[in-house]
């Protein structure tokens, strides 16, 4: 009598037949990579109290911190041209929801003589002019509650933004030094305050060189709300090391046009960076400032940072941050890196501890 085929021989034929329906699958990925970080923290914020006497909270929130997934790929087409892809999304890990690809997602074509063209969704020139400059960057220490023209406070429209229907150029690396422009069309679709831009043009160069780091950028919205009204900004960018020394300045500049031609928003801010490696371990500490907008007076404010980082790995790192915000009677900046308020209202100055864990893959 014939045995019964073992369940053993089962497994072993189900997985050769997986196998070869995989290959191809397999052949045709081969050029896709997948990286990513995860990143969270507990904050414990106090909101502040604000300058009409209204007491503010303490609050404890677990935050994701710009923790992302994401997928790239490139295919060489002959001659120093590539097709390159890729789709990046940010994962909100503390359950807050979102969307896909809210990251750098796009598709272009890159050229090792001649530079980079891509369309879709990408960082704007001016952002990418200094965010390598912001020590605490993606943390809710991020120098972005006071810099690159903070959406619905110091500008319609954010300046250091990542936009949505984006024709970008960057060029080859020549003796040190990086070109980028970016076109950016947004009238079709937006309709928020946040948004309320036809287009925008974004300028960047970046030069490194050894310890050097120095950048320059500049970006234009044209307004939709209201016809030949515009605003813009440009900042400078210097970061130099010194042994273990790094140390970061950045310098902006903005000014808008408003319904009578009156600079309402337009102002200055500053940002100020040291961060001593130690082996794996670092510390690090920052100050910013946001001048006056226009003529209202008592708008300013300012930002101090400190933290810590212990490296268990190359990927691996525990960190500890305190940041404050010192906003004056008539100003509101809060902290830009966090889905619940972090401000009690108009003159509080909010504080944040911050506990982590940061992973990249």
């Amino acid at each position: 009598m014939q045995k019964p085929f073992s369940t053993h021989k089962k497994l072993i034929v189900v997985a050769l037949a997986a196998t070869a329906f995989s290959t191809p699958a397999l052949a045709e990925t081969a050029n896709v990579s997948v990286y990513g970080r995860a990143d969270l923290s507990f904050d414990v914020v106090n909101t502040g109290t604000a300058a009409n006497g209204t007491a503010g909270v303490s609050k404890n929130n677990v935050s994701s911190n710009v923790s992302r997934l994401g997928l790239k790929g490139a295919e060489g087409l002959g001659e120093g041209l590539s097709a390159i892809w890729q789709i990046e999304q940010q994962i909100n890990m503390d359950n807050t929801g979102g969307t896909f690809g809210t990251r750098n997602t796009f598709a272009g074509l890159k050229s090792d003589s001649m530079g980079t063209v891509l369309l879709g969704r990408h960082d704007t020139p001016y952002k990418l002019a200094t965010r390598k400059l912001d020590i605490f960057g993606d943390s809710i220490a991020d120098n972005r509650a006071l810099l690159g023209a903070v959406s619905g406070k110091s500008a319609t429209a954010a300046f250091d933004g990542r936009q949505p229907d984006v024709i970008a150029y960057i060029s080859p690396e020549m003796s040190g030094f990086t070109g980028a422009i970016a076109y950016v069309n947004l009238a079709e679709g937006n309709t928020t305050a946040a948004q309320a831009k036809s287009s925008a043009l974004s300028l960047a160069g970046m030069y490194k060189a050894g310890p050097l780091f120095a950048s320059l950028g500049y970006e234009e919205h044209k307004l939709s709300s209201v016809a030949g009204t515009k605003e813009s900004a440009w900042k400078l960018g210097v970061g130099y090391d010194i042994d273990a020394l790094g140390l970061g300045f950045v310098y902006e500049k903005t000014d808008d046009t408003g319904l009578v031609g009156v600079n309402a928003r337009g102002h200055n801010a500053y940002y100020l960076s040291a961060n001593y490696k130690m082996g794996m371990n670092a510390i690090k500490a920052a100050y910013g400032k946001a001048g006056q907008l226009g003529a209202t007076l008592n708008t300013g404010s300012n930002q101090f940072s400190l933290g810590y980082d212990h490296g268990l790995s190359k990927r691996t790192k525990l960190y500890a941050i305190y940041s404050r915000i010192s906003n004056q009677s008539a100003a509101s900046y809060g902290f830009s890196q966090t889905t619940a308020t972090s401000i009690n209202g108009v003159g509080a100055s909010p504080s944040v501890v911050s506990l982590g864990l940061q992973h990249n893959f």
